[in-house]
């Protein structure tokens, strides 16, 4: 007889988390935003120098669609875009800088980090 697998059945909210901060470069892409008020795409590749364009596109629509940045578009000649976080992006940071302090806590051999210098 079929079963249905166990996340279908009863399902981890933990996996939304992961999903939105767990993938290589979506918690370094976060933690820009939340140390910066806003962000256009060429300064988060400054920051960000290793990421691949397709990586940082993709992140973005991932968190636009989940809610947790807005891109801002602006009328001007060349074009301007701006990314920063949503009221529901900022509602994660005292949840994340508490992971951050638990893993400064438990991971001895790495300096502790605040949201600020993630």
């Amino acid at each position: 007889m079929y079963q249905k697998k166990r996340e279908e059945i009863e399902p981890c909210p933990l996996k939304y988390v992961f999903n939105l901060f767990g993938k290589k470069w979506n918690a370094w892409i976060y933690c820009s935003l939340v140390n910066n008020p806003s962000l256009r795409y060429t300064e988060l590749k400054d920051i960000l120098p290793d990421i691949t364009d397709s990586a940082l596109s993709a992140a973005l629509k991932m968190f636009m669609k989940n809610d947790i940045i807005r891109r801002t578009s602006y009328d001007e000649i060349p074009p301007r875009v701006e990314y920063s976080l949503t009221d529901k992006g900022r509602s994660a940071v005292p949840f994340l800088q508490g992971l951050c302090n638990w893993s400064s806590s438990y991971n001895s051999g790495n300096p502790k980090y605040q949201m600020t210098h993630c």
